[in-house]
């Protein structure tokens, strides 16, 4: 006995109904002699919908375009198992739908609801029981959906009830390492448990700050990988499975290698950036491009996201700006392909000096003055953004955004920001990746992207003479390290102190985390990296007297 199954790695629209339907409908099309089509997790809606679920609205049109949808499987071809959203006695559920002979034909719902880092499950969705397997052509196939996989007590259900083959729709976004913990963990764990081959189908593309890497692949009962998808590109798979005297197996086929870091890091980076700059229909973007290595980072990721004729960049010199920031930033420029207008910006640094100067009078130039020059340069490029059109990339990292080391309404302004959960020692490891990679489907030049002196120079807001980031912030290699056990770890002063850190400079640095939490509240959106992200993973009191000391 065989079976045909397609799995169908693909992106989709959150909201977009029928042309999330429309998609699998021509999917279904390219696949004639397909026993079953699986799709990802809440296609039909797009995922993470969000409190859009929470719309009357939604859920009649959802369960539409499912009917429709199911009609298409009149002709005896495919089946398909659907991820949508369904009501039932007033109660959500996060579904999957078996189309089959013109007519939903079962349904599943997911048991396990996530509500950690970036999932709000618990509160959109009701938890469903746990499943039993649907008959499907004379097999029993199992579908636990996502999380249902990460514990045990769906598939070991699953299992005591007859499932011969796990089929498990994921909307699984990216994090740093999460590919070797989704194989050789969780799924190597099931399997371990059960015996059954197990097909885990991810999504590809961005929403908002999540990117989805793709990855899917099968394992089989005896814990050998028999398809490895590729990461970030669509992949439409049909793979082939016999039963035998020891059960289902799936025939091997194509095991992609995937990205090691920092090009995982790199990748998901350009996906987020184009995926929302597409999606929201901007043409272009426009940045500021400094001659330091964030803007030049960000520069890079936007021409290998959306090619060099949508990147507009502006150099917008001061008299505390060196001139060796600006060769090099026209160096970055020629080197990527991309436009690159300079604004001097110290006529309205003089009428700003003229304008407050009653007011000033008597007090010393400080931070204050400081601001002003990011806040003209924020200005400047939101007016170059709302004339012309192209989206505001901002280019500040997490190392600045976590210790407020950033003006907000000045360089904090802007629609996207793709270092938004790159630490700055990250930064650096990606700038030089980039001067010796590209991603496959980056659209940027094959050679170096920066001058090296931008990666080996010693970082510099240049808003005052001789300034360098040193002087208010330790070093990057002893300030990542705590920030990373303050943020991702959620360690104590102490226990960053028993690491072998100073304890003054983890105390300060834990006061100016929590004090800059008003600003993080107002910055944009950008590209989840790691664990805790700063918006979704990471949800703290502005207000906050508590500290670890």
């Amino acid at each position: 006995m065989q079976l045909k199954i397609v799995l169908a790695q693909v992106s989709q629209s959150v909201g977009d109904l029928s042309g999330n339907a429309a998609g699998m409908r021509d999917i279904r099309a390219l696949h004639p002699d397909a026993d079953l089509i699986l799709f990802p997790e809440l296609q039909l809606i797009g995922y993470p919908p969000e409190d859009l679920v929470l719309k009357p609205a939604l859920i009649e049109r959802a369960r539409v375009e499912l009917d429709r949808l199911a009609l298409v499987t009149s002709d005896d071809g495919p089946a398909m198992l659907v991820g949508t959203v369904m009501q039932v006695a007033g109660a959500l559920y996060n579904a999957v739908a078996l189309l089959d002979g013109g007519k939903v034909a079962a349904v599943r719902t997911k048991h396990e609801l996530p509500n950690y880092g970036t999932f709000d499950e618990k509160r959109l969705f009701a938890a469903g029981p746990l499943p039993k397997p649907i008959e499907f052509r004379g097999v029993r196939i199992g579908v636990p959906i996502c999380e249902d996989i990460w514990f045990p007590a769906v598939t070991g259900h699953l299992k005591a009830s007859g499932a011969e083959i796990l089929l498990v729709p994921n909307g699984s976004p990216y994090e740093i390492a999460k590919d070797d913990f989704r194989v050789g963990g969780v799924a190597m764990e099931r399997v371990r448990e059960t015996g059954l081959p197990l097909a885990y189908l991810n999504r590809t593309g961005g929403q908002d700050e999540l990117v989805f890497d793709g990855a899917s692949f099968v394992v089989n009962g005896d814990g050998s990988l028999a398809h490895q998808f590729p990461e970030w590109d669509e992949a439409i798979i049909e793979t082939l499975w016999t039963k035998g005297a020891d059960g289902w197996r799936c025939n091997q086929g194509p095991r992609a290698e995937l990205d090691p870091y920092p090009a995982d890091i790199y990748s998901a980076m350009v996906v987020g950036l184009r995926d929302y700059v597409n999606a929201n229909r901007f043409p272009g973007v426009v940045l500021g491009l400094s001659g330091g290595i964030d803007s030049a980072l960000s520069a890079a990721v936007a021409v290998d996201a959306l090619g060099a004729d949508r990147v507009w960049c502006v150099m917008l010199p001061s008299r505390f700006t060196a001139d060796i920031s600006t060769s090099d930033a026209a160096e970055c420029a020629r080197m990527m392909g991309c436009r690159l207008d300079t604004i001097p910006i110290a006529e309205a640094m003089t009428a700003f000096d003229s304008m407050l100067g009653h007011v000033f009078e008597g007090r010393s130039p400080d931070l204050a003055e400081e601001n002003i020059q990011s806040r003209i340069r924020g200005l400047t490029l939101m007016a170059i953004s709302n004339k012309f059109g192209p989206m505001l990339l901002t280019t500040g990292n997490k190392s600045e955004m976590s210790v407020g080391y950033a003006t907000i309404y000045g360089d904090m302004a802007g629609g996207y920001s793709v270092l938004k959960d790159a630490y700055k020692t990250t930064v650096f490891a990606l700038s030089r990746w980039r001067n010796e990679h590209r991603p496959s489907f980056g659209l940027g030049p094959d050679g170096p992207v920066m001058p090296d002196r931008v990666i080996t120079r010693p970082p510099s807001a240049e808003l005052r003479d001789d300034q360098k980031d040193s002087d208010s912030l330790p070093p990057y290699e002893v300030l990542d390290p705590i920030l990373h056990g303050l943020v991702e770890q959620e360690l104590s002063v102490a226990e960053i102190v028993a690491k072998g850190f100073d304890h003054d400079v983890v105390a300060r640095i834990e006061r100016l985390l929590y004090v800059a939490e008003y600003k993080r509240r107002q910055s944009p959106p950008g590209v989840k990296l790691g664990l805790r992200n700063f918006g979704r993973d990471r949800r703290y009191p502005i207000t906050n007297a508590f500290r670890t000391i």
